[in-house]
């Protein structure tokens, strides 16, 4: 490998993201209990935020938009303004999270920052994304930092253009096979899975990946003996 840079994913990645969804999920589930048993509500909630993907895009303000409009729908539109209120406090409680680093990590990036140009690639809300990278204090080892709306082949593309190096010359570090993974290794760059102990349902890929430049490793501290010279 002749690689320039090594970008990493950042929820779930470098810090803990999605149990704070999913203990929104089970609150908001139990607000609702009274309309629809809490299995159904949670279906009702990821429907509405596939159906909002493309409006909304990722993050907690999607969640929160998607939550209200789910309580809406399944209330036959007879939620009181009470539950409308508690969708939005969810979202400012996920909004306030702590940053808690994941183990390893910034002894990995202060490894790797003088061998290679370290970049943040994520998708998500911009100004949330922003936040938890300030108060995570992990800026000072990132070259560059990018907020995707998606991560598909041409978002990586552009990211890959913009840092004028060649796909071969980049590695993506990241816990979802879907978005952080297959798309790098479909333009000819490396890929490092690190997975984590809770997946989002949308970002699930049920089948194994075989590619010369793949690799996966439990922990983010295991990526050093392939990138360290």
């Amino acid at each position: 490998m002749q690689l320039k840079v090594i970008a990493f994913d950042a929820d779930d990645t470098l810090w803990v993201n999605e149990p704070y969804f999913q203990e929104m999920e089970k609150k908001f589930c139990a607000l609702l209990e009274d309309y629809l048993p809490h299995h159904t509500v949670e279906q009702e909630l990821f429907k509405t935020e596939m159906q909002n993907l493309t409006l909304y895009g990722y993050g907690i303000k999607a969640f929160m938009l998607s939550m209200i409009e789910t309580a809406i729908r399944v209330s036959g539109k007879t939620a009181g303004m009470e539950v409308i209120e508690k969708a939005i406090q969810y979202g400012k409680e996920m909004l306030q999270k702590p940053i808690e680093l994941l183990d390893g990590v910034a002894e990995v990036l202060d490894a790797l920052k003088d061998q290679y140009r370290l970049v943040v690639a994520t998708k998500g809300d911009l100004l949330d994304q922003e936040r938890k990278l300030r108060k995570s204090g992990l800026e000072k080892y990132f070259h560059h930092i990018e907020v995707m709306s998606d991560k598909q082949e041409g978002d990586f593309f552009k990211l890959i253009r913009h840092l004028d190096i060649r796909p071969e010359e980049f590695m993506m570090v990241g816990n979802s096979l879907k978005s952080d993974i297959l798309p790098v290794l479909a333009l000819g760059g490396h890929g490092i899975h690190v997975p984590y102990h809770v997946t989002w349902a949308h970002e699930t890929v049920n089948h194994t990946v075989e590619h010369p430049n793949f690799r996966e490793v439990k922990r983010i501290s295991e990526i050093l003996p392939h990138l360290v010279n």
